[in-house]
């Protein structure tokens, strides 16, 4: 009897030993969060921005008409997928109106021209008058001169009694004579005179006229082709929205009825892309990007940022920020246009892409996971450590401003330690710490979870063995 109660106070000690080293172990272990860590490396690093988009032509133009009126389509000449030269005629509208103001115009400016003309020779022909009127003038200044002489001489033979009173009448008529021939022909001068200035003054209307029919003519033309649709530039036709017989309405902008073509520059090709707001302060001019066409895979093409836009776009809308009264409170893109070195023939416009912009790089920096960052209140990192009264807040306190401190958790001595850190760019997974910790420091790194709640100061215990996996291999 005593030897059984001898082996029952042993196994009552034993069980006592044993409920008290588990107590003692889990007492030890209260407070202990198990936690994933990683090393401060130094690393190269590449801060890349990711945008989708489309790849377009650095310059197209959408060709219309500038017609007054809506007019048919009487000939369509490229098809889409042409090389078309500037100046070259793609289209005409029919254009009968016009085509006989256009020759009305060309007899009108004709005929001003002939009357122009016959105003002009008959200038010369007065001029012709006026000359032979002045040389007859002439003349006749002579001649009276000569009978002035000759009846000055038989009035001395007369008054000496030398000839008879007949031939001294005979002179007095000669004189008089000449001086009303000399009479006619100064007043036909002046009729000549007269006759040139009408006809410089027709030659002056005639010319007026001609300027204002030439006006008329080149207006006339100008409308005619406007019922002409003209390549601006070299390019390739890229979108043919229409057919023969269909009418064109102009002066609708963004309305299919008013696009005949579109004419797209293809010596630049782009990819225009949409760059989240909060990544479009790192774009810069220039730099390279990697642009990959989902309708090419497996290949990447090379280029660079050429162009940045100004205009935030609302991305649900498409619109202009400012033409949206919504949007302050809406996602918003920008427009990045990035020039490709890819071969004109491989692509087409509108083709879907994705570009890599590389915004920086940074060589043999101390880089650590982008997901081992964190936030922390500094009144929080200032509480008392586990097992400690924390001190009470006064009022004033609650009223000082929160103030965040940007860190890490390094493990030290079993301990999460919060170490305020500094950062620069982000990589894919990595990010760049400027200052705050040192290559090989221990970083607590997961779980997100433990990283969102832990407090400075905790005991730790590190598992970085991977998750047991979990699923099950069908047979």
């Amino acid at each position: 009897m005593k030897r059984k109660w001898k082996i029952l106070l042993i196994i009552g000690l034993l069980v006592v030993v044993t409920i008290s080293v588990f107590a003692s172990i889990r007492i030890r272990q209260r407070g202990i969060v198990t936690v994933q860590t990683g090393k401060v490396i130094q690393t190269d690093l590449v801060s890349v921005v990711t945008a989708s988009g489309e790849v377009t032509p650095r310059n197209y133009i959408n060709i219309g008409t500038n017609a007054m009126n809506p007019a048919p389509i009487t000939a369509i000449l490229v098809k889409e997928g042409d090389h078309v030269r500037k100046g070259e005629v793609l289209a005409r509208l029919a254009s009968a109106q016009p085509a006989a103001d256009v020759q009305a115009q060309d007899a009108t400016l004709n005929s001003a021209l002939a009357d122009s003309a016959a105003a002009e020779a008959a200038v010369t022909s007065a001029q012709d008058n006026i000359a032979v009127s002045q040389a007859q003038v002439d003349h006749d200044k002579a001649d009276l001169e000569q009978k002035q002489i000759d009846f000055k001489r038989a009035k001395d033979l007369f008054d000496s009694k030398l000839i008879a009173s007949q031939d001294f009448e005979a002179k007095r008529a000669a004189l008089d004579l000449a001086k009303a021939t000399l009479e006619e022909s100064q007043r036909r001068v002046s009729q000549a005179q007269a006759a040139k200035s009408q006809s410089a003054a027709q030659l002056a209307s005639a010319q007026k006229k001609i300027a204002q029919a030439q006006a008329m003519f080149a207006r006339s033309r100008d409308v005619l082709a406007q019922y002409s649709a003209v390549a601006p530039l070299d390019g390739v036709v890229t979108n043919l929205p229409v057919r023969v017989g269909e009418t064109v309405v102009p002066g609708i902008q963004n309305s299919a009825s008013s696009t005949i073509m579109t004419i797209a520059d293809m010596s630049i090709i782009t990819a225009e892309v949409n760059v989240d707001e909060t990544d479009i302060v790192s774009v810069r001019l220039g730099q390279p990007a990697e642009v990959t066409v989902d309708a090419i895979p497996n290949r990447v093409f090379k280029g660079n940022v050429i162009e940045i836009g100004d205009t935030a776009i609302v991305r649900s809308t498409g619109l202009a920020a400012s033409q949206v009264q919504t949007s302050s409170q809406e996602a918003k893109d920008f427009k990045v246009k990035i020039a490709l070195d890819i071969p004109e023939t491989l692509v087409r416009p509108g083709l879907s892409c994705t570009a890599r912009i590389t915004t920086a790089t940074r060589h043999n920096v101390l880089a650590i996971p982008i997901q081992a960052l964190t936030v922390r209140d500094k009144a929080q990192l200032e509480a008392a450590k586990p097992g400690q009264t924390v001190r009470a807040s006064s009022q004033d306190d609650q009223k000082r401003p929160a103030e965040e401190l940007q860190g890490v958790f390094v493990v030290s001595n079993g301990k999460a330690q919060f170490r305020k850190v500094e950062t620069g760019i982000t990589g894919t997974t990595d990010i760049e710490v400027t200052s705050g910790l040192h290559q090989g420091d221990q970083i607590i790194t997961g779980s997100y979870q433990v990283i969102r709640t832990i407090k400075n100061e905790t005991r730790v215990k590190i598992d970085n063995k991977p998750p047991a996996s979990t699923g099950q291999v069908n047979s």
